[in-house]
């Protein structure tokens, strides 16, 4: 085991002293017919409508949340998470407030927020400012790395720094909006997620285009289109030449495809089964694939071999706050060792 999935997991432990062990957790609340067994490990919520972060362990029992009602000092925020992951060291999470305009660094041991990019409720282009961010992730040596999508840009930002380290794209939203030709400008960039040679791979809503960035240089290596998707959202790296993304749209659908843009897998259930804007898709270790359906009000994972829902946390359409209920999940992470960033550290590319 490395260094680094040893760190996540003492982090996770952290977490798990602090609610106590499992057994004495009341009974899951997943939904009929959900199997726990397709899960590695605890699943990390962004439960924007509801104002917090959840984690829940694959029986569907609620391990933690953050923040507690009254818990944030006098003055801070914690609005609308979309998107929330793990540090590649598994100590921190980093959460992304798009419609708030800002991006904050949670520390689970102390319950406290120890940093914050963005001015809540204001965006701009300026130094710590932000007009729609998107899924920052910190890199492993810490800067951070964000999508600022109406500004066109990604910006790059030394943790615990207030102003960008560098910039790629446009410093500010030029007069008829964001457009493909980085690296000058991006069209509306939503994701820039990790791949295993060291580049990102950054999606655009504008055209739509994925562009394979090198983080180093500036440069964007190669664009494609992901095949029959509207409106992609947070296209990652599944395997080398695979990519999975989601279909922000209703109906909704979860696409893997090849560079040459040829679609490998569709779920685009119909009718009842419809998927309401999901915005996050991500691979398992077993080749299921966990999605959050925004809409919906729930995390799913299907089975692309069946094309069937075989794990389900919070109730389809009914949106709540009370255990087995979400609120418009915008985003979601594997704990430790198994998250995002900590799988990725290895070979995640720095400036």
């Amino acid at each position: 085991m490395t260094p680094v999935a040893r760190l996540g997991i003492t982090a996770l432990l952290g977490l798990l002293l602090t609610v106590g062990p499992v057994g004495s957790q009341p009974p899951g609340h997943l939904q009929p017919g959900s199997d726990p067994t397709v899960l590695p490990g605890p699943v990390l919520i962004a439960d924007r409508g509801n104002d917090r972060l959840v984690l829940v362990d694959p029986e569907g029992r609620v391990l933690w949340t953050f923040p507690a009602p009254g818990e944030l000092p006098s003055g801070e925020t914690f609005k609308a998470p979309d998107d929330a992951f793990y540090t590649p060291d598994g100590k921190q999470i980093i959460v992304t407030h798009e419609d708030d305009f800002a991006i904050t660094l949670v520390d689970p041991a102390t319950r406290r927020i120890v940093w914050r990019y963005g001015t809540p409720g204001v965006h701009g282009h300026g130094p710590n400012k932000l007009w729609n961010p998107d899924d920052a992730l910190v890199l492993p040596d810490g800067h951070v790395l964000v999508p600022d999508i109406k500004n066109c840009r990604i910006l790059l930002i030394a943790r615990g720094s207030h102003e960008p380290l560098r910039i790629y794209g446009a410093d500010r939203r030029p007069p008829g909006g964001c457009r493909h030709d980085p690296p000058r400008i991006f069209g509306s960039p939503n994701g820039a997620f990790p791949m295993r040679n060291g580049h990102y791979l950054v999606t655009e809503i504008r055209g739509p285009w994925i562009s394979e960035f090198d983080l180093r240089t500036g440069n964007v290596v190669r664009a494609f289109r992901p095949p029959g998707v509207r409106y992609p959202s947070d296209t990652n790296e599944i395997a080398p030449g695979r990519y999975l993304t989601a279909d922000y749209s209703k109906p909704g659908q979860l696409v893997i495809f090849d560079g040459a843009g040829k679609a490998l897998w569709r779920y685009k259930p119909e009718g009842a089964d419809a998927l309401d804007r999901p915005s996050l898709a991500l691979a398992l270790p077993n080749g299921h694939v966990i999605a959050n359906d925004d809409y919906n009000h729930r995390i799913i994972v299907v089975n692309p071999k069946t094309n069937k829902i075989v794990w389900q946390y919070g109730e389809t359409r009914r949106p709540g706050r009370e255990p087995g209920r979400l609120n418009i999940p915008d985003g979601v992470d594997l704990a430790p060792p198994h998250s995002l960033l900590v799988i990725h550290a290895a070979t995640m590319g720095t400036p």
